[in-house]
């Protein structure tokens, strides 16, 4: 049986959903972590009233399965797994992690996006789906939740906040906007979305718990 951990989180609206990215590495901004423990930012995270947590995995962004571990073990928030999820084993791990969501991508997973999903909800996991653009709204058929990203995957540099405000009506799931949000006057976009993932600007705070509560408190 799936948990509604993720959902319950992003639909309390006793504060603005902020799901908190703890991020080792940025390819534009470099070492995010600067010699902190994950850990530490978590605490930072949960102490600030975030929603949820996510943790990209990804080598590529000096990620670990071992630290998604930790992660998972260590707090009572839902935990989103992000990376450039390919395989079937990848969602097997995901569940021994005790991960509560995994995200997929559109882009890379194209027609076998809803096989993915039903494979997540299988192993008790809520498939996040990612989309990008128009041709990826085809894919969302089967996910209760959609990450929108405004970031270019394949182009890091490009990112627009316009493309939540373009594809989030023509949504039926939840949704959550990712990538691009740095500053207060960028959570206008929870106007049309449930949700907001933050990760770069959180890890780049100098004061973590302080910056994300401006987030998650802030009147819209």
């Amino acid at each position: 049986m799936i948990a509604f951990g993720f959902i319950d989180a992003i639909k309390d609206r006793r504060r603005n959903a902020v799901i908190g990215e703890i991020k080792a590495f940025s390819p534009t901004k470099g070492d995010l972590l600067r010699g902190r423990d994950p850990l530490a930012i978590l605490r930072a995270y949960e102490r600030a009233g975030c929603s949820a947590i996510s943790y990209i995995t990804a080598g590529s962004f000096n990620g670990s399965l071992d630290t998604l571990k930790r992660i998972c073990k260590e707090t009572e928030l839902p935990v989103l797994r992000k990376d450039f999820v390919e395989k079937k084993e990848e969602i097997e791990r995901t569940a021994e992690a005790e991960a509560e969501a995994l995200l997929l991508i559109a882009r890379i997973l194209k027609q076998r996006t809803p096989e993915f999903a039903d494979l997540c909800i299988e192993h008790g996991i809520e498939p996040l789906v990612e989309i990008f653009n128009e041709s990826d709204l085809a894919y969302t058929e089967k996910a209760r939740v959609v990450l929108i990203n405004n970031r270019d995957i394949f182009n890091p540099q490009d990112v627009d906040l316009r493309r939540t405000f373009r594809l989030a009506p023509k949504l039926k799931a939840l949704k959550v906007s990712g990538s691009g949000i740095s500053k207060l006057e960028d959570l206008r976009v929870l106007r049309v979305v449930d949700a907001v993932l933050v990760g770069t600007s959180f890890m780049l705070a100098e004061n973590t718990e302080e910056f994300v509560r401006s987030f998650v408190e802030a009147r819209l």
